[in-house]
């Protein structure tokens, strides 16, 4: 077997380099505001004589370029030159880019312009981290996930290492939003939470995201029903001129991939992927296994120069299956919540091209189908909740240059709510009540209605965004809420800028809170203002410094009436169940009386690859979060992490090995401590800490050339095997208290080849 396996490899080297792969860049440059196409721009490869100039389309070609990864420069006339890292040139085929551009602002003094590595837009001067498809793919222990490659960003916390439960600067899981192409979906996990954003892995195909803006805080009126965070992903186009395939093994799934042209000017991708956890779970002897399906698929058509049709389709299908032949497996089981779910995305976009702005009109529809089950060890229910969730929302948004320096943006938004649980709870032990019944069927359609207008404006060196938004739910019996907001930054010198962000935000109560209890339809719409200074220093063209200082304070948390010390903003992490009460079902009677702040100091360092084939980032966070519930006692929040590090970069050493590591530091975070027959201890509730955790991560890239492209890697997560450490619970089968189980090292393996 060793002897098959050596001369398969030494095949695949010798075909390798039997001669010199090459292949091409293409693309469009567009202007960041009006996306229309920029005329005559020049694009080269920087210390190369490749180049080219765009055409009367904007889109550009430069062949012949050795497989390797490269740098793209843009320059036009009276636009802020670009420059664009991490373009991977691949034999199989062309690397296809969309480049916005923006243009400069009017100076009276002249100065030297350098290419910017770190373009923003003129809307989010602040807390905003833009990454690449690349970027994200290279990341040590990520799982080329889209949504954990934002764990190393500053600001950011972990409920769990092993989930995508994004805790944004003290706030709580149920606080993100999630945008995808202009389409905004709940949750883009798979086994998500109800009511919340987080579950075990994404299922967007990185393979054919363009790249994520992520912003911590400030962002702009444009978005609405979010406290803490907005992940905006912008998927690529298919290639037009050919077919491209892609099968992949990664670690913890196996896919297919296929883009082509379509008639009428259109492209289209498609993928499918299959967990292969089930196999390992079953084979390890665990007492359940989960699985999932996912499948992505988009066209786009070019109607004519100025118009543009946009389809999305996403499924993603999970699915729990329970082992309970013996009395251990049946104990354990017992205490695991089991969801199968089915989430299903459709929706198409519209685009417009203006004169001097850009008008979008999306219809989408999301609809996520939720069966939760947990059981005693007798097979008895527990609890139980069998819910759809329907969400149909028709948005336009409109931008408008007014000047040079000048622009105006607007929209508005419709959603239709349809809600439907169907819920039954027997528990005899939760913590601070004792027993909890509840057998409830509820069904209601709601309204939720959104509009804004804003202004964003350049002087020489002082920039702002002035905006404001209105909303409103109608299942809710509370007024309109008002969220003006306001954005600045000054550049102090050519290197060193500063920004000021403040703001009021609004948000929602999760929907499924208002379901088991008819009161809490009496709740308010959480607030939270924000303020937010930052200093960004440009250390050279590839090499940025932030540090930021926030502060959020909130006000008309819900607060469980019966749980006293329970504000809902420590909910909505992990998989939930017996073990917090199921209290982040809303299972309580609520009131809008909780409040809160969050505030910290983020220092952040990033390396972009450049000629120097070095990247990296380093993040340190100091964070706190207090919130008082109804017992009028204040407490840090449950997923405080007083300090959180992240270092992790790597290497290029040329076009086929790549090195990369990553080092991740948080202190631990509250939680309630157990008395001797395993009961929480509520008086003492969020009063002792987790011990800090640390992992190291390592992985290595070797890409193998010829007409199809070849990629593997190794990835070791936790390299030195140091546990992580979980908040204690009683073992069912033991009747002791102990950590909950925690997986130490961890290598996987990655193949992936492209025809």
């Amino acid at each position: 077997m060793k002897t098959i396996l050596y001369l398969t490899l030494s095949l695949i080297s010798v075909l390798t380099l039997s001669a010199q792969e090459r292949s091409s860049i293409q693309g469009t440059v567009l202007d960041e505001t009006t996306q229309q196409p920029i005329i005559g721009a020049n694009v080269v490869i920087p210390g190369t004589n490749f180049g080219a100039a765009t055409d009367v389309e904007g889109d550009f070609f430069i062949g012949g370029l050795p497989v390797g990864t490269y740098l793209l420069r843009v320059d036009y006339i009276g636009y802020s030159p670009r420059t664009v890292s991490d373009v991977v040139v691949k034999a199989s085929r062309p690397s296809v880019l969309n480049i916005d551009i923006q243009e400069s602002v009017l100076e009276l003094e002249v100065a030297i312009v350098v290419a910017d590595y770190f373009t923003k837009s003129q809307d989010t001067p602040a807390s905003t981290q833009v990454q690449s498809s690349e970027e994200i793919r290279r990341l040590p222990g990520g799982f080329e996930d889209v949504v954990r490659a934002i764990s190393i960003l500053p600001g950011v916390a972990q409920a769990d290492g092993g989930r995508n439960d994004l805790i944004v600067r003290g706030g709580a899981p149920s606080e993100n939003l999630y945008i995808i192409d202009n389409i905004e979906v709940p949750n883009i996990n798979h086994f998500g939470t109800q009511g919340a954003s987080g579950g075990p892995q994404s299922f967007i195909n990185l393979d054919f995201v363009d790249e994520t803006s992520f912003s911590t805080g400030g962002f702009t009126a444009k978005y609405g029903d979010r406290l803490s965070s907005v992940l905006d992903i912008s998927l690529r186009e298919g290639l037009e001129d050919q077919y491209a395939s892609k099968t992949t093994i990664s670690a913890s799934q196996f896919g297919f991939n296929l883009e082509g042209g379509l008639p009428q000017d259109g492209n289209f991708l498609f993928s499918a992927r299959r967990s292969y956890l089930d196999f390992i779970f079953k084979a390890a002897g665990f007492g359940f296994v989960p699985e999932y399906w996912d499948f992505l698929g988009k066209a786009s058509y070019k109607l004519n120069q100025t118009d543009q049709l946009t389809f999305l389709g996403i499924a993603a299908l999970n699915n729990v299956k329970w082992f309970n032949d013996t009395e251990e497996q049946r104990n354990s089981n017992s205490q695991i919540l089991g969801s199968d779910q089915q989430q299903i995305v459709a929706g198409v976009s519209y685009q417009h091209l203006l004169d001097s702005g850009l008008f979008t009109l999306a219809l989408s529809q999301v609809n996520v189908e939720y069966d939760f089950s947990q059981k005693d060890a007798n097979l008895n229910p527990i609890f139980q909740n069998v819910s759809f969730d329907r969400q149909t929302t028709l948005k336009a948004d409109g931008v408008w240059r007014v000047n040079r320096n000048l622009r105006l943006s607007t929209g508005a938004k419709i959603n239709r709510t349809d809600f439907y649980s169907d819920m039954l709870l027997n528990q005899s032990d939760v913590p601070g009540i004792g027993s909890l019944s509840i057998e409830q069927e509820y069904a209601t359609v709601g309204y939720k209605s959104g509009a804004y207008a804003q202004l964003a404006q350049r002087f020489f060196r002082f920039n702002y965004t002035a905006g404001i938004r209105v909303d409103h739910y109608s299942i809710l019996d509370a007024d309109p809420v008002v969220s003006p907001r306001l954005s600045v930054s000054y550049n102090l010198a050519g290197d060193l800028t500063s920004t000021l962000s403040v703001g009021r935000y609004n948000q929602y109560p999760s929907t499924v809170w208002l379901v088991a209890e008819e009161s809490n339809r009496d709740l308010e719409p959480i607030k939270a203002g924000q303020i937010v200074l930052g200093l960004e220093y440009l250390w050279r063209a590839d090499t940025r410094v932030t540090v930021e200082a926030y502060t959020k304070q909130y006000h008309n948390y819900p607060v469980s009436l019966t749980r006293p010390y329970l504000v809902m903003v420590n909910t909505g992490a992990g998989f939930g169940g017996s073990e917090e009460g199921f209290a982040s079902f809303g299972v309580d009677p609520l009131s809008s009386e909780g409040t809160g702040w969050a505030r910290g100091l983020e220092l952040f360092l990033q390396k972009k690859m450049s000629e120097v084939p070095v990247y990296g980032t380093m993040s340190v966070s100091y964070n706190q979060a207090r919130f008082t519930a109804l017992d009028g006692i204040e407490r840090a929040g449950s997923f405080d992490q007083t300090w959180i590090m992240n270092l992790g970069g790597g290497y290029i050493f040329n076009e086929k090995w790549e090195f990369s590591t990553k080092l991740r530091y948080a202190t631990g975070r509250p939680y309630t401590p157990l008395d001797e027959n395993g009961q929480q201890l509520t008086s003492a509730y969020n009063s002792v800490r987790l011990d800090p955790n640390h992992t190291l991560d390592m992985r290595l890239d070797r890409r193998w050339g010829g007409a199809w492209g070849l990629i593997t890697y190794i990835d070791i997560q936790n390299i030195y095997n140091k546990k992580p450490s979980s908040i204690p619970s009683i073992d069912p089968n033991t009747g002791e208290i102990s950590e909950g189980a925690s997986l130490g090292l961890l290598p996987t393996i990655g193949i992936s080849a492209e025809f």
